[in-house]
């Protein structure tokens, strides 16, 4: 409260972020904001009022599809630690005037970037990359992990004269692994254009070369993503985990593939369930043939009462099963 001797009270003055930019003799006038500039200008005297004005507009994009040679992007592409300098490159657009060309009529100023042959290298591996993720639905975060490796791999020149492409597809296979998302050699192959024989060769360099390792492949790594894309509730999913989990504590499957065990133990799960799958369903989704789920059915099936789990609710019974 004032005191009685004080004297009017002043004015507050407003903040300075609320201050409305205006023309000291026109401070009526609506300004003129010139955008290439970045001044905001009076029409009625001409005042340059504020110059280098941040444009707060929206940003814009060029999608590779559209033929337009004006580029409505104001930035280039996402800084890139993996590569060297960053990517800090310009990239010069298409003439749209009479000024970019020479008498000769060719472009006076080239649009192509200066990349070094290890970035070219790079770039192309992270496409490739990119595009083999895309197809089998993996996050970013594998992405990256991927291409790390992939550079780590590169800088040591370890894997010389291997192609790009089945180094690139063996680092893939090795972050879903560390991943805890591990893919099979088919479903890798099914979406590069490398043989499942050489991405083989390629993973065992790599893990000498970085001497590193990965963990063993368990059954049950496959099992959600199998029994999702068969459409099979959780307690078939449930009784499939227990099944394999059981038969290689038992020690019925040595010697063979965790694939061929969870999709043996899906095609027994399914059977005795109101949903059933047949095993050539199985083996389309889990990339593996019918010989191979019944080779694995039959080592399997003798103890099929000790696998289940006590709680599975049946809709066949155990002695009422497909025999192998």
């Amino acid at each position: 409260m004032a005191s009685p001797g004080a004297g009017p009270s002043k004015p507050r003055s407003k903040p300075v972020y609320l201050q409305k930019v205006r023309c000291p003799q026109h401070p009526d006038a609506n300004l003129i904001e010139d955008c290439h500039a970045g001044d905001m200008i009076c029409p009625k005297c001409g005042l340059v009022v504020a110059d280098r004005v941040i444009d707060v507009g929206s940003e814009w994009r060029t999608f590779s599809n559209e033929k337009s040679v004006a580029d409505p992007s104001r930035v280039g592409a996402a800084e890139n630690s993996l590569l060297s300098g960053s990517d800090l490159t310009t990239l010069i657009g298409k003439p749209s005037g009479q000024a970019g060309f020479n008498d000769d009529g060719t472009l006076k100023y080239s649009g192509k970037r200066q990349v070094s042959s290890s970035d070219r290298v790079l770039l192309n591996a992270f496409r490739e990359i990119a595009n083999m993720a895309d197809r089998i639905n993996l996050p970013k975060t594998l992405i990256d992990r991927t291409n790390a490796l992939f550079k780590k791999v590169n800088d040591q020149k370890n894997l010389r004269g291997r192609s790009y492409n089945a180094i690139a597809a063996a680092c893939l296979y090795i972050a879903c692994r560390q991943e805890g998302v591990p893919r099979t050699f088919k479903e890798i192959c099914a979406v590069c254009s490398v043989r499942k024989k050489e991405i083989g060769r390629c993973f065992k360099l790599i893990l000498k070369a970085l001497e590193t390792n990965v963990d063993l492949i368990k059954s049950g790594d496959f099992m959600s993503r199998f029994c999702t894309n068969l459409n099979l509730p959780p307690s078939v999913k449930k009784a499939a985990t227990h099944i394999a989990k059981k038969a290689v504590d038992m020690d019925l499957v040595s010697g063979r593939s965790p694939i061929s065990v969870a999709a043996a133990a899906i095609y027994m799960a399914s059977q005795a369930s109101e949903q059933k799958r047949s095993q050539k369903e199985i083996g389309d989704i889990a990339g593996v043939a019918d010989v191979t789920i019944r080779q694995s059915y039959r080592l399997i099936f003798p103890r099929a009462f000790e696998l289940f789990p006590s709680d599975f609710k049946f809709h066949t019974k155990v002695e009422d099963l497909p025999p192998p």
